[in-house]
């Protein structure tokens, strides 16, 4: 046997990356969780903000804050952060600005998991909360105590697509001193920056129409003042709350179409929501840009269009909804929004299927309430495909 011990043996190791004239077109993915330093006082001059760079990827990766900044450049701010989740930022707004004996309000119309935050488990902190309605200043003003910090709202609601009045409520916030965080998931820095309109923290699941296509769970949140903002990326650091690089490069990759995919989307709304009016067996059709919605003179001066979100229901309750959803296959039945086509959700089963269902039934939240996130798809298809549904609701044809 041949003694290897004082032969040279190959080695393998990490090399570094290589040097290059040219940049790359698409951000490149980096998964690395850490980073080389050239020293402690390099790492010094890192954390003390004297040099750029990255250490930890908790604490922050490349792709993370190439995504934030794009968003940032949509809503007219900088320094706001990607997070793991959108309910990740709704959580780290809560956990890096509250503490034990504040007070939160929020709007009773809010995405199902908020709710829920603020009904179990900021109490359980020590943070009392009420909730009143967004459409009303003086609802959300007789809801306020001395100890509240905060009003948490969606411009647009999910799923009942009630307009909140942003103008009275930040106006309200400002005379108080108390901070207004604004999730515009629904909105979009396309249809309505909050900042601008007052608000102190916007808030996005970029999950949804930011991203676009199903495909990463992320979420985004700025603050108007630089302190705050650094609060929020230190609890989000030490909450671990921080999204994985991969997620970041798909969601800057659907970010790029954005402007595209919502002006589409949008259009298609509002042809189908006139469309849906028109069928025998839909009780109701909520989107902000027609003229029966009961907020659509407010929606018109804030928001410019309806958006790409609608709802309605139909007679017959749940087995109606059941026959309805059989009969459109072409339409994702699927807890969510914003993606690319078209997806149909049922509140009551999925995203406010915790909510109590006297708060549903206040809402208008039925066993036939459905929302619609409309996607890009030939309107003509999507016509065809809703009247067959909503026929089949009502008993007629195949179901």
């Amino acid at each position: 046997m041949t003694d290897r011990r004082n032969s040279a043996e190959p080695t393998v190791r990490r090399m570094p990356w290589p040097d290059s004239a040219s940049r790359p077109l698409v951000s490149p993915l980096q998964p690395s969780v850490v980073y080389v330093a050239a020293g402690p006082d390099a790492l010094d001059a890192q954390y003390e903000g004297r040099a750029p760079g990255y250490a930890y990827a908790r604490e922050g990766h490349p792709n993370a804050d190439t995504l934030a900044a794009m968003i940032d450049a949509l809503e007219g701010t900088s320094g706001g952060i990607v997070t793991g989740s959108g309910m990740a930022a709704v959580g780290v707004a809560m956990l890096a600005l509250l503490r034990a004996g504040d007070h939160v309000v929020g709007g009773d119309q809010l995405y199902g998991r908020s709710m829920r935050m603020l009904a179990d488990d900021l109490p359980r902190l020590g943070i009392a909360t009420a909730l009143a309605d967004p459409t009303d200043a003086a609802a959300v003003a007789a809801a306020l105590r001395p100890a509240t910090r905060m009003i948490l709202i969606e411009v647009v609601s999910n799923p009942t697509l009630r307009v909140a009045d942003l103008a009275g409520i930040a106006a309200l916030a400002r005379d108080r001193g108390i901070l207004l965080a604004v999730d515009n998931t629904f909105t979009t820095p396309r249809g309505l920056r909050p900042l601008d309109h007052g608000a102190d923290l916007v808030i996005h699941s970029v999950t949804k129409l930011l991203a676009g296509h199903s495909d990463a769970t992320l979420g985004y949140i700025a603050g108007r003042d630089p302190a705050v903002a650094a609060r929020l990326r230190t609890a989000a650091a030490t909450w671990g709350l921080t999204p994985a690089p991969f997620d970041c490069w798909l969601a800057e990759r659907g970010l790029l179409s954005f402007p595209l995919r919502h002006e589409r989307a949008s259009a298609n709304a509002a042809r189908l929501a006139d469309h849906l009016a028109r069928l025998p067996g839909v009780v109701r059709v909520v989107y902000p840009g027609r003229a029966d919605h009961p907020d659509h003179a407010r929606a018109r001066g804030l928001l410019g269009s309806g958006g790409s979100m609608l709802a309605f229901e139909v007679a017959g309750g749940r087995a109606a909804a059941s026959r309805l959803v059989r009969a459109a296959p072409a339409l994702a039945f699927a807890p969510t929004l914003g993606d690319i086509a078209t997806t149909l959700s049922h509140p009551v089963s999925s995203s406010h299927r915790e909510v109590p269902k006297a708060a549903r039934a206040a809402a208008g939240i039925t066993e036939g309430f459905f929302r619609v996130s409309v996607g890009v798809e030939e309107i003509g298809a999507l016509r065809d495909a809703f009247t067959a549904a909503v026929a089949a609701a009502a008993g007629q044809g195949d179901s």
